[in-house]
């Protein structure tokens, strides 16, 4: 399975090399003799690993796109707050194939609070969206607590800084 993965990986990584000239491939930057991608397959495969980074980077859109669900919410945009839920979601999911050993302290959030928000979505409610909002938000901080992460705490957006608006 694992050499399965690195072949994807490297297909999808050297594949588009192929249709390069040879000179037009030794200028590559990532694989070019004085390229960032060094060593053999495995050693350039834990690079490419490194570059997508584990839980951080996850948390990183994670958040951004919490805050835009937020701002989605009070503009009352269900289809843009369905759009961002789906992109928590796909993050998560993400996140977790490169950090399993997160799953457990993740499982309320994605298989409770996530459905939930959701479900709120679909209603259309402001109102009942804002509160159970409220509720992600304490989700998030109750999982950072369960990882040790408890000096990260998350709040309710204040200030927009998207330029996404709806009406």
């Amino acid at each position: 399975m694992k050499n399965n993965i690195y072949s994807i990986i490297l297909l999808c990584l050297f594949g588009p090399l192929a249709c390069h000239s040879p000179n037009e491939r030794q200028s590559d930057e990532a694989v070019g003799p004085g390229g960032w991608l060094k060593g053999d397959t495995n050693e350039k495969l834990d690079e490419v690993a490194h570059q997508l980074g584990g839980f951080s980077r996850t948390m990183v859109e994670v958040g951004y796109r919490y805050s835009e669900l937020y701002w989605a919410g009070q503009d009352e945009n269900w289809k843009y707050a369905d759009h961002q839920i789906e992109h928590i979601i796909e993050a998560m999911e993400d996140g977790l194939k490169r950090r399993p050993e997160r799953k457990a302290s993740s499982h309320e959030f994605m298989e409770e609070v996530l459905p939930a928000m959701e479900d709120l979505v679909q209603k259309g409610d402001k109102t009942e969206f804002l509160e159970g909002f409220k509720s992600l938000t304490a989700s998030c901080n109750h999982c950072h607590n369960q990882e040790g992460e408890e000096f990260i705490v998350i709040r309710e957006p204040e200030i927009r800084t998207s330029p996404v608006r709806f009406r």
